[in-house]
């Protein structure tokens, strides 16, 4: 008689635990896609609840987390204090990632390329149309280089990798600064576009001669080539976690803190900082009744997510940025 009152107990319990269980759902970035699938995996197995995030792109983020179809949005671009008003949106960082430059040219291996930011921006500018060009060849002295076309590959969609990239080209050539620009989505002067992280890197590794921008967890999964590039400094730097590392190192988290997180980072100085690089963030819709999922779901990321963030090559946080983003919740009176 015991153990059937135990046998019930357990499967009360039980039931108690599932009932209490919640989901909420993200969408937007894909450059952070590969992270908040494992994140998410991880914390269901820790804590029994779900987070489905759908991988859509940052301009489609930005928008679900306004119109407040999701729980929470995910954008590569961060949003400006007075757009954050706008929309009711709360918004923080959650990693650091880096943008590569993935290519297919016969005959070329993987960090062998090596590309200035005026090469790159000359080629999406359309300057740059032959891979054996002698501006491509100039920094190139040993390569066999194909006369075949450049296919430039960029995104198709809304994207903060594109904010990511064509802010970094602002940086580099004024020409693009002046007729391009940089935005989540830009009037593309050539190329081809890609739906997605995912669908950049697969033109890349189909079409021959093709460069485009990717997330850097994308050419870990892939294994395409990617390409060595100039650092402000002047130095040859391939991404690598000590070059992404580098660059990182140059955010000034204590100004950011003062405009609700907003930050840039390309080009950074430093003699070993890769140069195309940024923070990815969350969006938190204001009022909605899920918040507290939301905010539990990012506390157990703070404290038990760097793991994967390395895992996948991303970089984290600063402790004293994680700690200083749950004070900001705090004193914008949301609890958890």
């Amino acid at each position: 008689m015991k153990l059937k009152q135990v046998l019930a107990l357990a499967v009360f319990a039980g039931s108690l635990q599932g009932a209490m269980a919640w989901t909420i759902t993200g969408a937007g970035s894909t450059f952070v896609a590969p992270l908040m699938q494992r994140l998410a995996l991880h914390f269901k197995q820790a804590t029994g609840n779900h987070v489905n995030y759908q991988s859509i792109g940052s301009g489609g983020g930005i928008l679900q987390a306004t119109k407040r179809t999701v729980d929470f949005g995910a954008s590569d671009a961060p949003l400006k204090p007075e757009e954050l008003k706008r929309r009711d949106l709360i918004q923080w960082p959650d990693a650091i990632g880096a943008v590569v430059m993935g290519y297919n040219i016969p005959g070329v291996g993987n960090y062998q390329l090596h590309l200035t930011g005026k090469q790159i921006c000359d080629i999406y500018m359309g300057k740059v149309r032959y891979w054996d060009d002698p501006e491509i060849k100039a920094t190139n002295p040993k390569l066999n280089l194909p006369h075949i076309p450049i296919t430039p590959v960029h995104r198709a969609d809304g994207s903060g990798t594109t904010w990511i990239f064509t802010n970094y080209l602002t940086k580099v050539c004024p020409a693009w600064a002046q007729k391009v620009g940089f935005d989540t989505s830009v009037a593309w002067p050539v190329g081809i576009g890609g739906k997605g992280n995912e669908g950049v890197a697969n033109y890349v590794m189909r079409v021959r001669g093709a460069i485009g921008y990717i997330e850097y967890a994308y050419f870990k999964q892939n294994h395409f080539n990617v390409a060595v590039l100039e650092n402000k400094a002047g130095w040859w730097v391939a991404p690598t976690m000590q070059t992404m590392i580098a660059a990182a190192k140059q955010a000034n988290w204590n100004e950011a803190m003062k405009h609700d997180f907003y930050m840039e980072l390309p080009n950074p100085p430093g003699k070993y900082s890769y140069p195309i690089e940024g923070p990815t963030f969350a969006l938190l819709p204001k009022g909605k009744n899920t918040n507290s999922y939301v905010l539990q779901f990012y506390t157990w990321v703070f404290n038990h997510g760097d793991a994967d963030l390395r895992a996948l090559d991303y970089i984290t946080l600063p402790d004293f940025v994680k700690k200083d983003i749950m004070a900001s919740w705090k004193k914008q009176g949301l609890s958890w």
